[in-house]
């Protein structure tokens, strides 16, 4: 019987992702890219760039104390060199590292340069954005080794906040705009556009952020579309609610779907409860990179006029509160990960908690205690950067 059912939801999965539409219960809901793409929309908007400009002008915190860490740190230096390479070959816990770091570190500093241009006006930012651009541009052909749909992610998901900010809000020009769409294109997008369904939910999350902001960047419907898809799909497979039944929902274009697969892709647990998360038993880490990109990825939508919100927002709302509940000191029962969870979270919930509590009036008692704790949110280094700076307590 669980092997039967288990196996029509990965057929129904599948037939969603494949027929652009979203099982949220018992009817389905067809998607589509905006007609008209709107620019900055990245993650961050024009309105919420200005919100919390305005902020920092007037000293108001916590947004003064978020531009401050901003600013001094070294992604903000306009003495950084780029260090390109033609081909970036990440293994396994990136080893080898040939470039993997220094191309997530000079994506973050094209994004610290592009917000740094917007809050300041100093066109030396924006210079330094493009100079870091065009410099990957210039160089860079392929990922390779078993990292690299990874890697491609955290890195893709970053150059297009950085791209859309500069190319849409600095009046200086951007000659390289067009080169750096190209790779975009052609080096980034084939890398991450197909998903990696039998991974950890977070690695085709971060692929599936990266595609959604690149296809913003060089306006294809069609890739959007194609994300989207895969992103309504991967939620449901990614954090559990009751009402999904005994059991997850399976991964789309996966072989998981008997019980003890499931179990298994589950890290052992059997127990399920709202807000549970198929990384939780592995560690709140990855889990917290996976809830990261689930609302980095429902923000732009909204920011595109497509708001995928209310269709992830219970899942979202349920994740958040019960990994926040655990890192602010809940002790682990023992049905739990055998008794004992791997907190750090990281700080990932500004995005998540302002659209849901500031937004949308939903009570998150341990998501606020956790986010306000832990500001300025800062970066991790890897795709993750100055969300409290850019999104904490914004209305827009």
């Amino acid at each position: 019987m669980a092997r039967t059912r288990t196996a029509l939801l990965s057929v129904l999965a599948l037939l969603a992702v494949l027929l652009n539409l979203q099982i949220t219960g018992p009817a389905a809901q067809a998607t589509a890219a905006p007609t008209t793409f709107t620019h900055p929309g990245v993650l961050v908007s024009r309105a919420q760039l200005d919100y919390a400009r305005s902020k920092v002008q007037t000293g108001a915190q916590p947004w003064k104390a978020a531009y401050d860490a901003m600013m001094a740190s070294s992604y903000a230096s306009l003495s950084r060199t780029a260090k390109p390479r033609a081909v970036v070959e990440c293994g396994s816990s990136s080893n080898p590292n040939y470039g993997c770091t220094d191309e997530r570190q000079d994506a973050i500093a094209a994004y610290t340069d592009a917000l740094a241009w917007y809050f300041t006006r100093d066109s030396r930012y924006a210079k330094k954005s493009i100079e870091i651009m065009d410099a990957w541009s210039a160089t860079i052909t392929d990922h390779t080794n078993s990292n690299a749909p990874l890697q491609t992610g955290w890195a893709g998901s970053t150059w297009p906040r950085a791209a859309e900010i500069i190319k849409y809000t600095y009046d200086g020009g951007w000659p390289g705009a067009g080169r750096f769409a190209t790779m975009l294109r052609t080096v980034y997008l084939p890398e991450v556009i197909n998903g990696a369904a039998t991974k950890n939910g977070n690695w085709e999350l971060v692929m599936t952020e990266a595609a959604i902001g690149i296809s913003v960047f060089i306006e294809d419907r069609a890739g959007y579309d194609k994300a989207v898809s895969t992103y309504l799909a991967r939620v449901p497979a990614y954090i559990y609610l009751t009402s999904d039944g005994d059991l997850p929902t399976p991964p789309a274009n996966s072989s998981i779907d008997t019980s003890a697969e499931i179990i298994k892709y589950w890290q052992g647990q059997s127990t399920f409860v709202d807000g549970l998360a198929q990384e939780t038993c592995r560690d709140f880490g990855h889990t917290g990179w996976g809830l990261a990109s689930v609302a980095d990825i429902a923000e732009t939508s909204r920011i595109q006029g497509q708001d995928l919100y209310p269709k992830i927002q219970d899942r979202l709302r349920h994740a958040l509160g019960f990994h926040t509940s655990y890192e602010n000191g809940t002790a682990a029962p023992s049905w739990l990960c055998g008794g004992s969870v791997k907190t750090g979270l990281g700080r990932v919930t500004e995005v998540g908690f302002n659209a849901l509590h500031n937004r949308l009036g939903i009570s998150m008692s341990n998501t606020q205690k956790y986010t306000e704790a832990h500001r300025p949110s800062g970066t991790d280094n890897y795709f993750n950067a100055w969300t409290t700076l850019t999104h904490a307590d914004n209305p827009n």
